[in-house]
C-alpha cells in the first residue's frame, strides 16, 4: 500500500480515529497539518482538492482524497485486513460505526466543544443536555462484559469509538475514569496496543480553535 497522508489537526477526534488506526496497524503514514483556525478548510481551492464540505480528516493515498472517518476506517480495514471485522460481523461493524458517528462521538465531541472551545461559557443547561445524550448511549453498559465493542478482539469499530475519549477531561468535561468505568477499562486496553499514542502526540500538526482560558469540569 502506498504511503498515506492524513490531513488533520491534533484537536480533531475524528482525525484521531484514523491516525490511531494507521499507527496501530503499522501502516506507512504521515500527518499533514491543516490550518483550521486560519480558515484553510473554508478555502475554495482546498475544498476543490481535498474535501468539498471542508472537514477533516482527509486521507490521501495515490492522489485520491477520501473523507468521513467511518468510511475511511472501513476502506482501510478492507484493503489491509488490519483490525477488520469478520465477514459475519461486517454489518454489525457498520451499524456500530454509524451509531457512533450519530450518537456517541457526535454528542461527546459537541460537549467538548461547548465546554472548552466556544469564545464564552455556554449555559449549563446545554452541557447537561449533551451530557445526558452521551450517558444514554449505553456504551458503558455494553462494554461491561466484553473487552472490545464487537467481542474479544479490537476492530475498526473500537478506533471509531475512541475518537474523543483520550482528550484531557479539562477539555471534554468528562472524567471517564470515575464516570464510565467500563469505557475507562476499554480505553486502557486500546492504549495497550502497539502503536498507541495520545491525540496531540500522534498529530502534532495543524491549528485549531484556542481553548478558553478558564475551563471547568461539568459535573451536572
Amino acid at each position: 500500500m502506498a504511503r498515506c497522508r492524513l490531513h488533520c489537526i491534533g484537536a480533531s477526534g475524528n482525525s484521531y480515529k484514523v491516525a490511531l488506526y494507521l499507527n496501530c496497524a503499522g501502516l506507512d503514514w504521515e500527518p499533514v497539518g491543516v490550518d483550521f483556525a486560519g480558515g484553510q478548510t473554508r478555502d475554495a481551492a482546498w475544498r476543490a482538492t481535498a474535501n468539498a464540505v471542508g472537514e477533516v480528516p482527509v486521507l490521501e493515498v495515490d492522489g485520491q482524497f477520501m473523507s468521513q472517518s467511518g468510511a475511511i476506517l472501513m476502506w482501510l480495514a478492507e484493503i489491509t485486513g488490519k483490525f477488520a471485522p469478520s465477514a459475519e460481523q461486517r454489518f454489525e461493524a457498520l451499524r456500530w460505526i454509524l451509531f457512533d458517528n450519530h450518537k456517541f462521538t457526535a454528542n461527546y465531541a459537541m460537549h467538548r466543544f461547548q465546554n472548552a472551545l466556544t469564545p464564552e461559557p455556554v449555559h449549563q443547561a446545554l452541557l447537561a443536555f449533551l451530557r445526558a445524550r452521551v450517558e444514554t448511549t449505553h456504551i458503558d453498559k455494553h462494554l461491561a462484559d466484553r473487552p472490545f465493542v464487537l467481542g474479544d478482539r479490537p476492530t475498526v469499530v473500537d478506533f471509531s469509538m475512541a475518537g474523543y475519549v483520550y482528550y484531557p477531561p479539562e477539555e471534554t468535561g468528562f472524567d471517564i475514569a470515575t464516570a464510565f468505568r467500563s469505557i475507562h477499562a476499554w480505553r486502557q486496553r486500546l492504549a495497550g496496543l502497539p502503536g498507541w499514542k495520545a491525540p496531540y502526540e500522534l498529530m502534532p500538526v495543524g491549528s485549531a480553535l484556542p481553548l478558553r482560558a478558564e475551563k471547568s469540569m461539568d459535573r451536572a
